[in-house]
């Protein structure tokens, strides 16, 4: 799959459930235009609908997992291709918010391998992962009031209850940068590695061996616990344990545990 000139995004779909899903605009240091946008998106939902997708990696081809806006489109009314930004085009979202929210709305569980540059919308699509995975050099920002901007790609959505309050405010006011290890001490990224993407589909293929139906529930329930009260929470882990718990898969589960042995679970 690429994206819609040819050359933004493409996707690979590897043993076990895997989905890599590549920025490959390598010459732009995977900079964001509007088909880049139109890409990334189309990368999303195809990987969400697609039978048998366990878990999905997502990184950047060449110097940069994805250095942000791109800057050559800022003198254009528009620099993501839309109109008026508060007109909700992707559900509660717009087009440059879902291209971070798609990941994040992906029923399974998506890793963002994250190396070199890191920039503003850049570091909000890997926000939109359930894990990032940084080179402990990587250079990351919040970048926008660089130029005078706000954050405006989902960040402050996806960034809650991850960055301490203060911490988040002076990197936003000051758009100053800082390395993937720092990232892990604010809570920005998850995991240290000298080869993020190694490391990425190590973990993927390690979630993807896991009951895929328990996996996908508790997913559901972490979007749950961000977003509702203690009442729905509760009721929530019971309706998807009830779903699960003495099925094959769940039986399976058991099985493979008590006898030492990899689980062996069917197709989606």
């Amino acid at each position: 799959m690429s994206g819609a000139d040819g050359g933004r995004v493409a996707i690979d779909w590897l043993d076990g459930g895997i989905a890599h899903v590549r920025l490959t605009r390598a010459d732009k240091m995977n900079a964001l235009d509007p088909a880049m946008f139109d890409a990334i998106i189309a990368a999303g939902e195809t990987v969400a609908a697609r039978p048998g997708v366990r878990v999905a990696v997502l990184s950047g081809e060449g110097r940069a997992f994805c250095a942000g806006l791109d800057t050559s489109r800022f003198a254009e009314a528009s620099a993501t291709g839309e109109g008026t930004l508060a007109e909700r085009t992707h559900g509660n979202a717009n087009r440059a918010q879902y291209a971070a929210m798609v990941w994040r709305q992906c029923p399974v569980p998506v890793i963002a391998a994250v190396h070199g540059v890191c920039f503003g919308g850049g570091l909000q699509i890997a926000s939109g992962a359930d894990l990032r995975v940084v080179h402990p050099q990587a250079r990351m920002a919040i970048m926008e009031m660089k130029w005078g901007l706000v954050p405006d790609m989902a960040g402050y959505a996806l960034w809650r209850g991850l960055v301490r309050d203060d911490s988040l405010r002076e990197l936003v006011y000051t758009n100053r940068e800082f390395s993937g290890e720092e990232a892990v001490r604010l809570g920005l990224a998850t995991i240290l590695d000298d080869d993020p993407l190694a490391r990425a589909l190590a973990l993927a293929r390690e979630i993807a061996a896991k009951n895929p139906h328990a996996i996908r529930g508790a997913k559901r329930l972490f979007r749950v616990m961000h977003e509702d009260g203690e009442d729905a929470i509760l009721l929530a882990e019971s309706r998807e344990q009830d779903a699960i718990i003495r099925q094959p898969n769940q039986v399976e589960a058991v099985m493979a545990a008590m006898q030492k042995r990899a689980p062996v679970f069917p197709e989606d």
